[in-house]
């Protein structure tokens, strides 16, 4: 039997050993008695947080196939009944339907005993898959399964260097190839497919099967949503059609790169004065330690009280005003934690507005040689004041945008106001973070000229937040946690529905003998030139760190590169315009434009930049010369004017000369000859 509906996407067809379901003809489940789509059980987990770093274990105490199933069609879809036996009670209820274009299993029922579930998505050998949030480590997920839990990333990322064995060691914090600030149950398929899981529960994602991809919830999720598309440009449309998708940048953002400065008044105003005397184009001044500072073991942190500290930053008032005049805007920070030193860590706590233990009291949290308390988004009241203390503390005093950091860290034992439990808010927890904001902006009318940029977050981030950037690289050349591992961030994401990303211009976390060189910083520099957003970030110990203003040959660096990205705007608008009218990503893999081009789907360390440029960043230290690989096409070296084919060239790539491409045939062919002039 199989559903009549105007266009029929959803297809159920019963056989001998059971049924087929697919979506416009994408086989999605098969399922019989022997081989069953759906498997249930019951596990107890362990769940232990060290400073956003979570060591989590279970115990599977049962798992079995939910092997018979009883099939009733009605006018709307199939109910169908899974049991784990014949002819006794459903352990599982799903209702199989149509809706919207859509292939949509909604789990309607299921037993008490019931608190895992693995999902059965049907494979080919060949396929590959993309998506998951913001992987840095993977691009095509194939081969390997992800754990999907916001968590912080964890320092080297790769069990196997120096850097991550110290960071385990030390500060249990080295992490993984999985580990990520922003996960989601969302993929999509090579066969041109997308799945979403509908769900916030800790989740784990294994795509290591040639015939099956299984996926593993915590819980029973709402919904399972499939979609398909004739080709990926149409199939990211419609899956942020699903989720929302970000806005446009203001116009104020391609004035140049946003320096970080920190220090008070006049260290900034003495270093944006160097900058702009060597020719340097800056858009923005980003000042993390507006708020006040502390020093810690970790390097220089921030004093987590969101108001203006005058002492630290005399006159500010008045420089923001006289900076803004210039075309230059001020940034500061701010996250969903409030520090016990401070004032409105007293009035959230007289107001009730913080979130609890089992003893009823103020839950604090270890940030790292300080306590906070986790402003509680549950309750309406903490939500809305949290809101004025963005609208009144940042936007009135005169920000244009800010760093809305955190929001990975929510314990799972923490008392929520809403009853809800730790463990399903855990991974919500970045979406209504970035909701918050949205909201205080909205609510003051800047929508257009204020931006944010986040880290942390899990479905729905897309429709709040309106810039990602990639967090805490190591300022290093490693794969996983350095100047690479941005790229496949960026692709990820933009697979995701969050197609605006950028990162901090030579990384941030300098631990266990990293220091930032000037050479990383060159080609970091490189790199962000050709992304939405320049913005440096001096590190967690600014003084282990080569900076922007380092020496005069640097300082020469990034005026040239800022010429070039602000030349380049016109072009980069409207890509940004793109991504927010279809949710086309401004970072592309090369496969999203040449589908038919095989070894397109293996690049992870390159990337389009909108439809007719292509960027092979250098990440490896000492590198003079490139190999980067063209898809078929008339491509020009934007450096050089030499054509080429396409296939693998190598070319010579300097310091201040990235691998860039552009198509002979763009419209906008004029606009890139300009940018070596």
């Amino acid at each position: 039997m199989t559903l009549q509906v105007n266009k029929t996407v959803l297809s159920f067809q019963e056989n001998e050993l059971g049924f087929e379901i697919k979506a416009d003809g994408r086989l999605l489940f098969q399922h019989s008695p022997q081989q069953p789509m759906l498997y249930a059980g019951y596990g107890e987990e362990t769940i232990n947080m060290y400073r956003g770093n979570f060591d989590i274990k279970d115990y599977v105490v049962e798992r079995i196939g939910l092997a018979f199933a009883a099939v009733e069609q009605t006018e709307q879809g199939y109910q169908i009944s899974f049991s784990k036996f014949a002819n006794s009670q459903p352990d599982l209820e799903v209702f199989l339907k149509e809706e919207s274009g859509k292939v949509k299993l909604l789990f309607t029922k299921s037993s008490s005993e019931i608190n895992r579930l693995w999902i059965r998505v049907q494979a080919d050998g060949d396929e590959k898959i993309y998506g998951c949030g913001e992987q840095l480590s993977h691009f095509n997920l194939r081969g390997k399964n992800f754990p999907l839990w916001t968590s912080e990333p964890g320092v080297g990322r790769n069990k196997n260097t120096y850097t991550t064995w110290q960071a385990d060691v030390k500060d249990k914090a080295g992490g993984d190839y999985y580990n990520t600030n922003y996960p989601q149950p969302t993929f999509i398929s090579t066969k041109k497919y997308y799945c979403h899981v509908e769900t916030t529960a800790y989740a784990d994602f294994d795509f290591r099967h040639d015939s099956y991809h299984e996926l593993q919830i915590w819980d029973i999720p709402k919904f399972v949503l499939f979609e398909t598309a004739d080709n990926y440009v149409q199939l990211v449309e419609k899956m942020t059609e699903v989720f929302g998708r970000q806005p446009e940048l203001p116009d104020w953002t391609y004035n140049g790169v946003w320096l970080a400065i920190q220090g008070g008044t006049e260290t900034v105003q003495q270093k944006l004065d160097t900058a702009l005397e060597k020719g340097i184009k800056v858009g923005g001044i980003w000042c993390q330690d507006w708020q006040g500072k502390r020093i810690t073991s970790f390097g220089k942190r921030l004093m987590w009280n969101w108001r203006w500290n005058s002492e630290e930053y005399p006159k500010l008032d008045e420089k923001i005003g006289e900076w803004k005049s210039k075309g230059i805007r001020f940034l500061g920070y701010i996250n969903p934690y409030v520090a016990v030193e401070g004032d409105l860590y007293q009035t959230a706590a007289e107001n009730g507005y913080l979130a609890l233990n089992e003893k009823r009291e103020i839950y604090l949290v270890d940030f790292g040689e300080f306590n906070c308390g986790v402003v509680d988004f549950t309750n309406p009241e903490a939500f809305s004041w949290y809101k004025s203390v963005i609208k009144e503390n940042m936007i009135d005093f005169g920000l244009d945008g800010w760093m809305a950091d955190f929001g990975e860290y929510l314990p799972t034992d923490v008392q929520l106001y809403s009853g809800e439990s730790a463990k399903i808010m855990h991974n919500a927890w970045p979406a209504l973070w970035a909701k918050v904001n949205y909201e205080a902006v909205s609510e003051a009318g800047k929508l257009e000229d204020i931006t944010y940029f986040m880290r942390a977050g899990f479905t729905g981030t897309q429709k709040y937040c309106p810039l990602l950037w990639g967090g805490d690289q190591s300022v290093n050349w490693s794969l996983d946690d350095g100047l690479a591992s941005v790229i496949p961030a960026a692709l990820s994401a933009g697979m995701t529905g969050c197609g605006l990303h950028h990162s901090d211009i030579g990384g941030y976390t300098s631990l266990h003998g990293n220091k930032r060189t000037k050479e990383l910083l060159l080609r970091w520099t490189d790199m962000a030139a050709f992304t939405p957003v320049m913005r440096t970030h001096e590190g967690n110990r600014p003084n282990d760190c080569f900076q922007f203003d380092g020496d005069e040959e640097t300082l020469h660096h990034f005026a040239r590169m800022t010429d070039i990205y602000v030349n380049l705007a016109p072009y980069t608008k409207k890509i940004v315009k793109e991504n927010a009218e279809k949710g086309t990503p401004v970072q592309r893999p090369l496969f999203m434009h040449y589908e038919d081009d095989a070894i397109a789907y293996d690049i992870q360390y390159q990337y389009l930049y909108g439809r007719d440029m292509l960027v092979a960043p250098v990440y490896e230290e000492g590198a003079t010369h490139w190999k980067v690989y063209l898809p078929e096409d008339e491509w020009v070296h934007l450096w050089t004017g030499e054509e080429y084919q396409g296939g693998y060239v190598e070319v010579h790539a300097p310091v201040g000369e990235p691998p860039v491409f552009y198509r002979k045939n763009s419209r906008d062919k004029e606009l890139f000859e300009t940018l070596t002039k």
